[in-house]
């Protein structure tokens, strides 16, 4: 792992030793101040996966679930004792997870290149493995509307490699979706993306936030988080640019409830790897440097004051004085 960014230097992350304030935790922009605890320091709760993924909060249960998709496996993590665990294996190469408003694991599976929902006894529904006759690519990531609806990407690197699932053709657009799980009907809410990723709504639901991983995303050499109103019924209308963290890429993202956006980083160096906080206007106003790439984070503890980031080969978390919006 690199240690050149300067905000990581002499950074004993194997016994957790670190001055406070924690130097890998920068304010850009006055505003993001308030959310910096100064006797609160990043903390690696584990290491030795492969390329870990979306990052759940199971709050009844007070663990944290993420996936280690080359291992085929979600992990568990559990707050109360710090035990790490396996809680699935295989796991269908498994990368995004979620919860529904009834608390079920929803998540995303590239090998079996489906979107499933863990009941309470254990078993396992599948939600949705095809549109319109056609077989999905492989879903990355997922979040659930105030009206319990199921919105994933489906950009298909499940399907690029065997690293992520297994190798196949791709039969659909690379669309994002929105599924109604009462009555299984999926519509297409955005297609034009080359690779659409992370998403996420605001605190008011009025606004569904998406990132484009692709190669092929505009301008050239761009990755950026879009945004766009989501219509009562259902609808993406007005999209335009957020945010862009050329030279390096977004992948998950979620918003806390004063409407911040906080985007998992990678890809582009020290400088860019970690969490960066976006104000509502778009503007950067924060970075957690971490010494990896991340990809994905969630909040959560019994405050959900608490920031777990899946970044390459470890779960990382930080409390900060900002509160998740998302279920329990």
């Amino acid at each position: 792992m690199s240690q050149s960014d300067p905000y990581l230097l002499n950074r004993d992350w194997d016994n957790g030793t670190v001055r406070y304030p924690d130097p890998a935790i920068e304010v850009i922009d006055p505003r993001f101040a308030k959310y910096k605890i100064g006797n609160a320091a990043i903390e690696r709760l584990c290491t030795g996966m492969r390329w870990a993924e979306g990052p759940v909060w199971m709050g009844d249960a007070r663990c944290l679930l993420w996936s280690d998709i080359p291992n085929n496996r979600i992990m568990r993590w559990d707050e109360e004792t710090g035990a790490v665990s396996v809680y699935r294996r295989p796991s269908n190469n498994s990368n995004g997870h979620t919860r529904d408003r009834q608390g079920r694991l929803i998540s995303c599976e590239h090998d079996a290149r489906r979107v499933t929902r863990t009941e309470h006894d254990g078993t396992i529904t599948v939600l949705m493995d095809s549109y319109q006759g056609k077989p999905l690519n492989a879903p990355n990531d997922v979040v659930v509307h105030a009206d319990g609806s199921i919105w994933f990407t489906d950009p298909g690197y499940g399907i690029l490699m065997a690293y992520e699932g297994h190798k196949a053709a791709f039969e659909l657009p690379r669309n994002v979706y929105r599924l109604d799980p009462q009555t299984g009907e999926a519509t297409v809410v955005l297609g034009d993306f080359d690779r659409p990723n992370g998403l996420c709504f605001s605190p008011d639901w009025s606004k569904l936030y998406v990132v484009d991983t692709g190669s092929e995303a505009k301008p050239a050499g761009s990755r950026p988080i879009h945004v766009f109103d989501v219509t009562d019924d259902g609808r993406l209308t007005n999209g335009r640019l957020f945010a862009d963290l050329a030279p390096g890429s977004s992948d998950g993202i979620r918003c806390d409830t004063d409407g911040n956006l906080w985007s998992a980083a990678a890809w582009g160096g020290p400088e860019i790897d970690g969490v960066h906080c976006y104000a509502p206007d778009g503007n950067l106003i924060g970075k957690i440097h971490l010494p990896e790439g991340c990809a994905n984070l969630c909040f959560g503890g019994v405050k959900k004051n608490r920031l777990f980031m899946a970044a390459s080969q470890s779960i990382y978390a930080v409390y900060v004085e900002a509160i998740g919006h998302q279920w329990p």
